[in-house]
């Protein structure tokens, strides 16, 4: 039964409970959660209030629901490097509808990590890209980007909505990667982090750089991809 006594009202508590259990693993993925009516007889509320928190939950993309067997607990979306194919294209191709908007484009000047990673001085000019990507209703990671500047000549806000950012360094600028250095570490949400995938502060956030090197061996994109540790996981694939 729920605190009825708690300043939380009885739908947060309950959603609470649930999103607790599919975090701890407690509820397994593509598991058959419990119906409206025994959510109401477990936890004492209405079933308008059990059937409000399903379908948020559903909505968020934690559960999904199957006509005529019920509601189950949705998998993590399964994705890729993004060294090689962009995130965007690769939720396309498995039916996903991605939505980007760009949050930050222009010059801005190097910072002491930039720099090394872009082989450049600290301090010099740098076209940073800072993007948000949604998957159905809710934001699943953030990427910024470091190219020369030379290459802001033609790339806009309204081109990188609709395109790649590597997809446009090929087009415009012949940038063809030679080679991809990688790292894939876990990170907890900043504060800015957080409001913008709208997560708590120290939320855990999976954090994938990567440096593209062009045919002639030098660096020209530095990307970070914070990720939603608790939407989507990383698959490697070595090998044939």
């Amino acid at each position: 039964m729920l605190d009825r006594n708690n300043p939380k009202t009885l739908y947060q508590q309950l959603k609470d409970i649930l999103l607790g259990e599919i975090g701890s693993g407690k509820l397994e993925p593509n598991e058959r959660i419990p119906s409206e009516n025994e959510l109401s007889d477990a936890y004492g509320v209405s079933r308008m209030t059990a059937r409000a928190v399903l379908v948020d939950l559903a909505r968020e993309g934690w559960l999904y629901r199957v006509p005529g067997k019920g509601t189950f607990v949705a998998d993590k979306i399964v994705a890729s490097s993004t060294a090689y194919v962009g995130i965007r294209e690769q939720l396309e191709q498995k039916g996903y509808e991605v939505r980007t908007k760009t949050i930050e484009c222009g010059l801005d000047r190097c910072s002491d990590v930039v720099a090394k990673h872009m082989g450049i001085r600290p301090g010099e000019d740098v076209f940073k890209i800072k993007r948000i990507r949604w998957v159905k209703d809710f934001p699943i990671s953030i990427h910024t980007s470091y190219v020369a500047p030379e290459y802001s000549q033609v790339i806009t806000p309204k081109l990188l909505e609709h395109e790649q950012l590597c997809v446009l360094l090929n087009r415009y600028y012949q940038l063809y990667r030679k080679r991809v250095v990688e790292t894939l570490e876990s990170v907890a949400a900043s504060s800015d982090e957080a409001a913008l995938l709208e997560v708590a502060k120290g939320h855990p956030l999976l954090l994938l750089k990567d440096v593209l090197y062009a045919e002639d061996d030098k660096p020209y994109e530095y990307t970070k991809v914070v990720f939603r540790g608790d939407k989507l996981k990383i698959q490697l694939i070595y090998g044939e």
